[in-house]
């Protein structure tokens, strides 16, 4: 059997991280190796302890999980981070998105999706709770600007926007090189020339350009 993936856990409600550790350690390929009540804590349980995966919710005392990513960052940890947001959290959820954090739990659907996002970022790839996309969708972080009355899709070709509706479902690269029997590369370059046609800067502009324009693809 393959090593558990290892998780800290930090929220201020007990009986909230109580429900979410139970509902993490009914997998049997997960572990949990250190919990946290405020952000310094958190700190420095995931500086101690190494997990693979913290999760974390994104307002907590002394410390928000905002600032525990920077923190995190700025020191080199390879920990992979999952944020707990509520719907009124938009900058903050904003911020963590340019921070490159790659899963995004909603509060009210912990218990259903938790799992699957620990999963998700263990190996590399986006989680976004279903309801979160429409927070993109209603706000662009990244307005981009229209050409002559025309969709910012349509100035991509159709092999662009083929990658782009990949992305917004949270495709990794090797996954989008996989099902169209392409390269990895060829994928990063695709990237790279759709970032540049659209103005996009930023870890996560692709992303977010692609979940809020998905619905014209």
């Amino acid at each position: 059997m393959n090593n558990p993936i290892t998780l800290v856990i930090a929220d201020d409600h007990p009986l909230f991280r109580a429900g979410v550790r139970q509902t993490i350690e009914a997998d049997a390929s997960l572990k949990v190796i250190g919990e946290a009540a405020d952000g310094e804590a958190a700190l420095a349980v995931i500086k101690k302890q190494q997990p693979q995966v913290a999760v974390l919710d994104i307002q907590m005392p002394k410390m928000t999980g905002l600032v525990v990513v920077e923190k995190l960052i700025s020191q080199n940890n390879t920990t992979s981070v999952i944020l707990l947001t509520m719907f009124n959290d938009q900058k903050m959820f904003f911020q963590a998105m340019d921070l490159g954090v790659k899963g995004y739990v909603l509060k009210d659907a912990a218990m259903q999706d938790i799992l699957h996002a620990i999963h998700a970022v263990a190996d590399e790839r986006y989680y976004l709770s279903p309801a979160l996309s429409g927070l993109l969708v209603a706000k662009r972080s990244h307005p981009i600007a229209q050409t002559a009355g025309r969709s910012p899709v349509e100035l991509l070709t159709p092999a662009e926007q083929q990658i782009v509706s990949l992305i917004a479902e949270l495709k990794s690269n090797k996954e989008i090189a996989d099902g169209l029997f392409i390269s990895h590369r060829t994928v990063e370059n695709h990237r790279v020339n759709i970032s540049r046609k659209l103005g996009l800067r930023g870890t996560n502009s692709l992303l977010k350009f692609a979940i809020q324009n998905k619905h014209l693809l």
